[in-house]
């Protein structure tokens, strides 16, 4: 699974780092979501479809 973050769309809700840590990191500047790698590991890939689907913004997109 890959994924990706749309910076046009993100605002900075948080909620995909609050529930896939491992995955997304926060600018320090806006709060603005970025993955940490485009490659999701195995044992994160429910987490990252839960953040795809919780994105008030439907900034985060994923590809299996």
């Amino acid at each position: 699974m890959k994924v990706r973050v749309d910076d046009e769309r993100c605002q900075g809700h948080t909620l995909c780092a609050m529930i896939a840590p491992k995955v997304f990191e926060l600018s320090e500047i806006d709060g603005h979501s970025s993955p940490v790698s485009e490659d999701v590991p195995a044992d994160q890939q429910d987490n990252v479809r839960e953040a795809v689907r919780s994105c008030p913004e439907r900034a985060i997109s994923s590809t299996e």
